[in-house]
């Protein structure tokens, strides 16, 4: 272990520019914990933050040290031998990137926490194992999970100007308000649209004509490279990932079935479940299941993709009805429980119903129900039970 190549390194990362602007999980993270770790989809700025944290304490750059475990450099390399050198030349902070890329970091993360007086902050995959495996682990690091960017977030980005999130009981009660302060600042609808197409991540801020180019390398190396080694999925079944990212790309939610799925990927039912799970944990798609009353009967989970933008890069043209169903998941599911429902689209936390739909959608499905919600795309304000599709983007 060389550790003043890694140092090396380290401070040619630390010297790079970083962004100002700060996703919602800076302020929520208490980053006077000791081991702090940060999951989720690749490209949605965990690294940013890492760097973000960095820059902001007024430590000698020599007494952090950042790794990245996809580097050559750290082939092979003990996460604990290379804390255990930084630590006894005075090191204070370790970040250690893509930590899933380490076959053998549970263990050492948490010597390193026994044995050192070190902070490190880590982040990995959102398929990173951390919580069920590893309850030793689990209990000495705080775990957070980076969503995609939020349609807030996005609006920030594109105007500077800072806007509130609320919670989802604010926006069921005061919508109506809520919304006309917003239309004081912004186009929503406008802006929402611009989202769908390619506000997911923030990187779409480097280049819009690369921008679907990037999210396909995000969506293979999510597959091909972190799928593939926490999972140890053969390489020869990798396609098949892909395939499902195809068919639900291009597919009604209603018109997928088991059969249909299965014999397209051309993969048993129990071989293709197992794939649905690790893609769901993997930040590609989302696994809705049947809400209270319907989680007994066997009808098959609803299946979008992640978030609007991976239908842009995975078939050009999604169904409408799959892309308002996508948003809606993505950005309710972080810090709600959502499940499908027969009287309407969703439950969320086994109470609020949603209907989803075009700006004529009615509240006939809901049937009176007085937590039942119709959720209308294509308009800027609602009235009573209608509320706009955009401002759940505005959640966190």
């Amino acid at each position: 272990m060389d550790l003043a190549t890694l140092q090396k390194i380290s401070i040619q990362i630390l010297s790079r520019e970083v962004p100002t602007y700060k996703r919602y999980l800076y302020s929520k993270i208490d980053f006077n914990s000791k081991l702090i770790g940060i999951k989720g989809a690749r490209g949605a700025g965990k690294s940013t933050i890492l760097l973000q944290y960095a820059k902001s304490l007024d430590y000698p750059i020599s007494k952090i040290l950042y790794v990245s475990c996809d580097h050559p450099a750290m082939s092979g390399e003990s996460l604990y031998d290379i804390a255990e050198a930084f630590y006894a030349r005075g090191g204070k902070l370790f970040i250690i990137d893509e930590i899933h890329k380490n076959e053998h970091f549970s263990k050492d993360l948490k010597a390193i926490y026994d044995v050192f007086d070190l902070q490190v902050l880590f982040s990995g995959s959102s398929a990173l194992q951390i919580e069920n495996s590893l309850a030793d682990l689990s209990r000495r690091a705080v775990i957070h999970t980076l969503g995609v960017l939020s349609l807030r977030e996005f609006c920030e980005l594109q105007t500077n100007e800072t806007f509130q999130s609320y919670s989802l009981e604010e926006i069921l009660q005061n919508h109506e308000d809520i919304a006309f302060q917003i239309l004081k600042h912004i186009r929503p609808v406008e802006q929402f649209n611009n989202y769908l197409k390619y506000g997911c991540y923030p990187f779409y801020q480097e280049s819009l004509s690369d921008y679907s180019m990037k999210l396909l390398e995000v969506i293979n190396l999510t597959i091909d490279s972190d799928l593939c080694g926490i999972y140890n999925i053969e390489p020869s079944k990798l396609d098949k990932l892909k395939k499902i990212i195809y068919m639900l790309c291009s597919t009604k939610p209603y018109e997928l079935n088991i059969s249909k799925l299965s014999s397209a990927v051309g993969t048993s039912w129990p071989t293709l479940q197992k794939y649905l799970e690790r893609m769901d944990a993997g930040s590609l798609i989302n696994i809705v299941r049947g809400g209270e009353g319907m989680r007994a009967i066997n009808k098959p989970d609803k299946l979008l993709l992640d978030n609007p933008n991976l239908f842009v890069v995975a078939c050009g043209n999604g169904d409408i009805g799959s892309i308002r169903e996508s948003f809606f998941v993505s950005q309710l599911g972080l810090h709600n429980q959502v499940h499908y429902h027969d009287k309407g689209d969703f439950i969320i936390n086994d109470n609020y119903v949603f209907e989803i739909g075009g700006a004529s959608k009615n509240a006939a499905q809901l049937k009176g129900n007085k937590n039942g919600y119709v959720v209308n795309d294509d308009v800027e304000i609602g009235f009573d039970n209608k509320i706009p599709l955009w401002l759940f983007g505005f959640l966190y």
